[in-house]
């Protein structure tokens, strides 16, 4: 675990994050770089379908979070069946602006708008998977139901 005085500004808003939403997940801090799925997988000695990819697309140009297991690939095309819009990829202000974080420690709650989460159904076969925590090298671990249930995500199938 991260002694909170050495955790970025980010980290901290996801600890605040996760305590506010009734979860005791530790953050720790990996000396990989958890940026890319194969790495926090590595780093965290877990599969990589354990992995939790925060995507953020534009739907009609509104910010969503798609969550997705590290294994698979986004399928836009039931991202957009379910949002209901055209699916484009958010650009890395957009992507920060609706966050609050860069690309590579999106985490899948603390955001700084109130965004729509589609969790990806695969995710939910696992009985523990890995988030970012604001940086690319901060990571928690967490039950996935209980994260899509705290969070409200939609949980559906995004998988190619």
């Amino acid at each position: 675990m991260i002694d909170p005085q050495h955790m970025k500004a980010a980290t901290l808003r996801v600890q605040a994050a996760l305590a506010q939403a009734g979860l005791d997940a530790r953050i720790i801090r990996v000396d990989e770089t958890a940026r890319t799925a194969e790495g926090a997988a590595t780093a965290v000695g877990a599969t990589v379908g354990q992995i939790v990819k925060s995507l953020v697309f534009l739907s009609d140009g509104t910010p969503v979070l798609a969550l997705v297991s590290g294994s698979n690939r986004l399928d836009t095309a039931k991202l957009a069946a379910q949002t209901g819009g055209t699916i484009s990829r958010a650009d890395a202000d957009a992507v920060r602006s609706a966050t609050g974080y860069a690309i590579g420690g999106i985490p899948p709650l603390g955001h700084a708008t109130d965004l729509p989460v589609y969790c990806d159904q695969d995710l939910l076969a696992h009985d523990v998977v890995w988030a970012a925590a604001g940086t690319p090298d901060t990571v928690f671990a967490i039950a996935p139901d209980r994260l899509a249930d705290v969070i409200g995500a939609r949980v559906c199938d995004l998988a190619e």
